[in-house]
């Protein structure tokens, strides 16, 4: 290591580049580039094939290092040439360059195999996965990065052009070399993250990483104080917000993404067709049914005041006859698998709502949510547990009817996406009241019944966790719901269950809970 370095900050001139790129897009443009201003172009296998095709003169690696690609391509630039020429101090190792017939490489143009498109297709397997590890491109890549004084390196063609400009004046400049090696060592971090991601094989792993690419700028956060932008995962193709089509409508904002996203994921609890309305990331109105255009006027008439400037979500095709209905009041977004024309026609008088088109929409996948902590994080599987009618457990002596326990069944799927406390109380599979968010049960049970109004009656309440007192079930006495739905669990069971048998209401436990934190 040397002692008290000093880095070269002045404009460097490219006399030399290294061009190896897996993805060409735009190489041409920029070797001819790089041609016209007299830069000597070493070169691999296949790019350097692409290039000679366009007439490009172009010296192959194995050439300049008189040591030719073996095992099928596992060595071709692992060369101290190579290396000793990117690596080099130019101001401190040109006798050694001299004597070891070391060439300068001023300029490493260079892209890896794509390892997370490879581990996705059907046919990849471990094999596969170790193959298509690049080795020579990171090796290249980080060496360039650390040689910043000396040295610029290219990673994203969308920086070639940048580069081609800054180069027509002959030198490129340290805040340029500076910018190219930031973005390459991210690069070849990401890159090593997806592979240790994919091989170590756990979710919950002693040591965790994660990558994301920048999707895009938002205006701010939940406030205009706030900063914010939105990330992806790499070469993610699922059915999101982040990837639905945006047929019309102002940019989505922080907000307009987080409620969009617990649409989506509250509708990936039905397999018949249903609606979700969602207002500040919370289901405000819910309904499934036959005909979408009645449980979309379900869904939204169960809280047509909260629903105001939230977000529709529906599960199948968004017809002209279900947009005229939805244009009738003033909403975000509507968001669905796809969209008619006639019904984009009629959007397109609302010039600010956002349509936004995901595709099919699956079942929710396992997967792992994050938590933000000062100095760490929580992480935790996504609950797709789902409720079943043998896992109900009638505990009062009045059992509820078939018709009852489907709406139980109905109403667990959207309590697990209301915030606890949660209470809902639903009706003829639609939900009529909603109370969650509470720091206290039975304040959430007046807020659902006082939501649900003249709907209460024949109603089921659904509570995501256990009661611990029998409060709340003496508040329900005289409102008309005929029976709950609840985890049980409490050390007051038995005189919650006694509260029921006296006012004659229904009571199942599901041995469950769907606490949403």
């Amino acid at each position: 290591m040397l002692n008290n370095p000093i880095l070269n900050q002045k404009p460097i001139e490219i006399k030399r580049a290294l061009i190896s790129a897996y993805d060409k897009t735009g190489v041409v443009e920029l070797a001819k580039a790089l041609n016209s201003f007299g830069v000597e172009i070493l070169s691999t296998g296949g790019t350097a094939s692409v290039l000679r095709k366009e007439n490009i003169p172009v010296v192959d690696v194995s050439e300049y290092t008189q040591f030719p690609e073996i095992m099928d391509g596992r060595i071709k630039t692992i060369n101290p040439l190579i290396a000793g020429g990117v690596l080099g101090l130019r101001d401190q190792h040109n006798t050694e360059a001299l004597e070891n017939k070391i060439k300068w490489i001023d300029l490493v143009v260079c892209n890896l195999y794509p390892f997370s498109e490879i581990i996705k297709k059907q046919d990849s397997n471990l094999a596969v996965a170790m193959e298509n590890i690049d080795i020579g491109g990171p090796t290249m890549i980080r060496s360039a990065a650390k040689n910043i004084g000396w040295v610029c390196v290219v990673v994203d063609h969308t920086d070639y052009s940048l580069f081609i400009n800054e180069l027509s004046s002959n030198r490129i400049s340290f805040e340029t070399r500076k910018k190219l090696s930031t973005k390459a060592f991210g690069y070849t971090a990401q890159y090593d993250t997806i592979i240790h991601n994919h091989l170590i094989g756990e979710n919950l792993p002693s040591s965790l990483s994660f990558t994301y690419s920048k999707h895009s700028v938002l205006r701010y956060g939940e406030n205009p104080h706030q900063v914010a932008s939105a990330y992806q995962i790499v070469n993610d193709k699922s059915k999101n917000v982040l990837n639905a089509k945006i047929h019309q409508g102002k940019a989505l904002s922080y907000n307009n993404i987080m409620d969009a996203d617990a649409a989506l994921n509250c509708l990936k609890e039905f397999d018949k067709t249903a609606c979700v309305v969602v207002k500040h990331s919370s289901p405000c109105g819910v309904a499934e049914g036959e005909k979408m255009l009645e449980v979309y006027k379900k869904a939204f008439n169960a809280d047509s005041l909260s629903a105001f400037g939230g977000v529709i979500a529906i599960n199948k095709k968004c017809t002209k006859e279900i947009a005229s209905e939805i244009n009738k009041v003033f909403v975000e977004i509507v968001l669905a698998p796809c969209f008619d024309p006639s019904a984009l026609k009629v959007f397109s008088t609302k010039k600010n709502l956002r349509i936004l088109e995901v595709g099919n929409i699956n079942s929710r996948a396992d997967k792992m949510e994050l938590r933000n902590l000062d100095g760490g994080l929580l992480v935790q599987g996504v609950d797709t547990s789902t409720l079943t009618i043998d896992d109900l457990k009638v505990v009062t002596n009045i059992a509820p009817k078939d018709s009852d326990v489907e709406n139980m069944l109905f109403g667990w799927k959207v309590l697990k996406h209301i915030k606890s406390n949660a209470i809902l109380l639903v009706k003829n599979n639609m939900s009529v009241g909603v109370g969650g968010g509470q720091v206290s049960r039975v304040d959430a049970v007046d807020i659902a019944i006082k939501k649900s109004g003249d709907k209460t009656s024949g109603s089921i309440l659904c509570s995501d966790a256990f009661f611990p007192f029998r409060d709340s079930i003496d508040k329900i006495a005289d409102s008309g719901i005929k029976a709950i739905v609840q985890p049980g669990g409490s050390i007051r069971d038995e005189e919650i269950i006694s509260a029921c048998n006296e006012h004659g209401v229904a009571m199942v436990f599901t041995g469950k809970r769907c606490f949403k934190h």
